[in-house]
Formats: structure tokens, C-alpha cells, sequence
């Protein structure tokens, strides 16, 4: 204690230990947020039940082969046009 004291204090570099634990506590709060909302599944999954039917859409199968490499950008697009004319992921109000 004596020698604080007499040495002039701890520091400036004390409040390096503030920061340590809010960058703990930070951590710790982000992983369990995520750990609740995703599960053990990514953000990028879509679990049963929450997309309100069993099969993916026409426009996702699309999508999904699109990003396979199975087909190029211009039959992506060609077919994506036919399917949101049939499926009208833009709404029903016609052209905006």
C-alpha cells in the first residue's frame, strides 16, 4: 500500500482494465444473442416452419442454381422474369 502511495499512483495504464472487461462483456452478450436467435443453425438457414411452407419456392431453387454455377447470368435472368410474372415477387400493383 506504501508503495502506491509514495510511487505516485497507479497510472494512466489502470484504465486499460475497464476496457478489457467491457470488450469481455460485449463479447460474451454478442455470442449469446447469437447463439439464441440462429440456434446451432447460421443466419443463412432457414429453419422448417418459419418460411410458412415445406419446399423452397421456384424463385429460390432458381436462386440457388443460379449460385451453383448450373446456369449463367443471362438464363437466370430470362427465367427469373418468367417466374415473377407467375409468382409477382414485386406485388400486384403492376408496374411501379
Amino acid at each position: 500500500m506504501n508503495t502506491l502511495a509514495f510511487s505516485g499512483g497507479p497510472g494512466p495504464w489502470i484504465l486499460l482494465f475497464p476496457l478489457v472487461w467491457a470488450a469481455v462483456v460485449i463479447g460474451v452478450v454478442t455470442v449469446v444473442r447469437r447463439t439464441v436467435r440462429y440456434g446451432r443453425r447460421g443466419p443463412w438457414q432457414v429453419r422448417a416452419g418459419q418460411a410458412g411452407h415445406a419446399e423452397p419456392s421456384p424463385i429460390d431453387m432458381l436462386g440457388r442454381r443460379f449460385a451453383a454455377g448450373e446456369i449463367d447470368e443471362d438464363e437466370y435472368w430470362r427465367r427469373l422474369s418468367v417466374l415473377d410474372e407467375q409468382f409477382g415477387t414485386r406485388g400486384s400493383g403492376g408496374a411501379a
